[in-house]
């Protein structure tokens, strides 16, 4: 475990590190209430809508983490002309997140609604068009990201597979971001095909790492060090990725590094209670990615990241962790 002097000193050369987030933009929007009986249409809940209210998702939720803990968040991506669009720029806008990378085009604006009653999420609304549409764009977002990149301290790459992430804007970053000698960090989702090579860190979940793999996932057992089957899958993983260091997070089992030539290492969770995991991948690649541009090893920027993310498992909602709430929970 990282030692809480180190934390503190961490923290510190973090402020004022600029991370740009390259990935699909969206708006997350929550319309939160009670239920207190069953609907006579249908069997299911009726929800008395208490407030609503919308929050910076997807990449935009990364460059807020990166905002929370001290560093410049950066923006790039693509978004709609449209009424989601303006709420998001102007969300991002309050929160001093920078959008001179962020592509608009004729498109629709990804957003998330989701209804929620009693602390618990009960149904999720999702608006966009198919991954396609952005297409023409790309080429633009290639040159935001050529131009911006001599003024960041690390890049990450959020790829929900909705269509921002394709291999010239991966070529685009690596290339970029090695001629500044910068880090470069992935949270992968669905694009097994894209040639990676060269990140720095990537952080699947358990469920993403089999996919990505090709490898039907199994249970784990109680001692994750020791498991055949994820070693097997890291293995596999930093093989095809050539990663310096690949995270697998596992849930209440807590992460899986696995560095080059070196053995696996676990980080046990630190969660102590877990409302919602919407934007916990996000607060781990936002945390570590920000960790490393701050002087950070590998394992201290997977330990930091490891604590933040068991800090915003217990809020609800996608909701950044702040410098506080780490030097209150070490």
């Amino acid at each position: 475990m990282i030692e809480s002097s180190r934390v503190k000193e961490l923290l510190v050369q973090m402020q004022n590190k600029c991370v740009l987030v390259v990935g699909d933009i969206m708006l997350d929007k929550y319309v939160v209430g009670n239920v207190e009986r069953i609907s006579p249409e249908a069997p299911v809940p009726v929800v008395h809508v208490q407030k609503e209210y919308s929050r910076p998702g997807g990449a935009a939720n990364v460059a807020l983490n990166i905002q929370a803990l001290g560093g410049n968040g950066i923006l790039s991506g693509i978004m709609g002309r449209d009424s989601a669009g303006d709420d998001m720029l102007a969300l991002l806008t309050k929160d001093d997140i920078s959008v001179e990378s962020v592509v608009s085009g004729d498109i629709k604006t990804i957003v998330k609604t989701r209804v929620i009653a009693e602390r618990q999420q009960i149904v999720r609304v999702d608006r966009e068009d198919i991954p396609e549409e952005m297409q023409s764009m790309i080429p633009e977002l290639c040159n935001e990201i050529d131009e911006v990149m001599s003024k960041v301290d690390g890049v990450i790459i959020e790829d929900y597979g909705k269509g921002c992430i394709t291999q010239k804007v991966i070529n685009t970053i690596l290339a970029a971001a090695n001629k500044a000698g910068v880090p470069v960090g992935l949270d992968p989702k669905d694009n097994h095909d894209l040639d990676i090579s060269g990140i720095t860190i990537a952080t699947p979940n358990y469920k993403e790492a089999c996919a990505a793999a090709g490898v039907r996932s199994e249970m784990l057992n109680n001692a994750p060090e020791t498991d055949a089957h994820l070693l097997e899958i890291g293995t596999i993983l930093q093989e095809r990725w050539n990663t310096e260091l690949l995270v697998i997070t596992l849930g209440a089992y807590g992460m899986y590094l696995l560095a080059k030539d070196s053995a696996p290492v676990v980080i046990p969770t630190l969660a102590m209670e877990v409302f919602d995991v919407s934007g916990a991948g996000d607060t781990v690649i936002a945390t570590a990615v920000l960790a490393l541009a701050g002087g950070a090893t590998h394992e201290e920027a997977a330990s930091l990241a490891n604590i933040a993310a068991g800090i915003v498992v217990g809020k609800l909602g996608t909701a950044p962790c702040l410098v506080s709430e780490i030097l209150e929970n070490i």
